[in-house]
């Protein structure tokens, strides 16, 4: 089946990305609380491997092609790998505030190197409405800082992940050409745990003294915000443009504010309410398409030119 036949899949899969994405900033502070960073990042990429693992042995999806392999392993290292160390680090050494807004520069380093290597273009909406997010993405920020100051370590590391997040989405990219987002994030998930795996000391000691809620916390990481998330990621980036996709999780900050009210009691400020529905209104203008009706002698035609093309190829894929 196409997207074609089924056109809500690829939105659908969005945003359940988008959900899971913004509910592992709840238990990452929960889990965080008992594992170091390294320690954190190796046990839930552990877990996802092994859900990966199993479903892709149940669909005898197999291998994916040889060109999705130099995508398979840039991602693997720098998102699946670098991005949630660096990530855990640096919510250890800046207010969750500052975070947010480092780590949301990540969007608009998709659409530029998107542009730059994937030749899809920045058209007006997307910018518009990755602007907008953004401003939306500052404002919750400045809501949720506290008093405690910010280390230049600490925002190094999450600008470090900033970076990480927007060239391991891009290399992805091409990667899923060649194979399924199963495959691609299968594999992707097992080559991040390689290279965390000079903390499996320091996992082991803590996961002996950890509470059973750190640990299941770690647990629900690796199963639902990175295995089902990040395929359901694979699945829509593979029918959309870099950039728009980038531009979807700017959703998360109004989500996290709104778990986080709910989950952890934490009301919202009138600044975090604003700010969360200035990122929604920001995805929804970067996702939508401008509508022009045609004119005398010259028929209506899609604005995004070559950008609208390769989606209609992508969706027959």
């Amino acid at each position: 089946m196409t997207t074609t036949t089924h056109p809500w899949r690829a939105p659908a899969a969005a945003c359940t990305t988008v959900v899971l994405w913004a509910s592992a900033f709840v238990s990452i502070r929960s889990a965080g609380e008992a594992y170091s960073p390294g320690a954190l990042a190796l046990g839930r990429l552990l877990a996802g491997t092994l859900v990966l693992g199993a479903i892709l042995i149940i669909r005898r999806e197999g291998l994916p092609g040889r060109g999705a392999w130099p995508g398979i392993i840039t991602s693997g290292v720098l998102w699946f790998g670098l991005y949630m160390v660096a990530l855990n680090w640096g919510e250890q050494e800046v207010d969750a505030g500052t975070a947010a807004m480092l780590v949301n520069i990540g969007p608009i380093l998709i659409a530029l190197l998107g542009a730059r290597m994937l030749g899809e273009g920045l058209p007006r909406r997307l910018l518009l409405g990755m602007g907008v997010s953004f401003a939306g993405a500052v404002v919750v920020g400045l809501a949720m800082s506290g008093h405690g100051g910010s280390s230049v370590l600490g925002v190094a590391l999450c600008l470090l992940a900033a970076v990480a997040y927007a060239a391991g989405v891009v290399s992805q990219k091409p990667a899923l050409a060649h194979g399924s987002s199963l495959q691609i994030n299968t594999f992707g998930c097992l080559i991040g745990a390689v290279a965390c795996l000079p903390f499996t000391g320091v996992l082991v000691s803590e996961a002996a003294d950890a509470p059973l809620s750190a640990t299941l916390n770690m647990v629900y990481l690796g199963v639902f915000p990175t295995a089902l998330a990040f395929t359901t990621w694979g699945y829509a980036l593979a029918r959309t443009t870099a950039g728009k996709m980038g531009a979807t999780t700017y959703a998360v900050p109004a989500l996290v504010v709104g778990m986080a009210w709910v989950l952890l009691d934490e009301v919202p400020t009138p600044l975090g309410i604003v700010g969360g529905v200035l990122c929604l209104a920001g995805v929804a203008v970067s996702r939508s398409r401008q509508q022009t009706g045609p004119t005398r002698g010259n028929p209506a035609r899609p604005v995004e030119g070559s950008l609208h093309d390769q989606e209609r190829q992508a969706e027959r894929t």
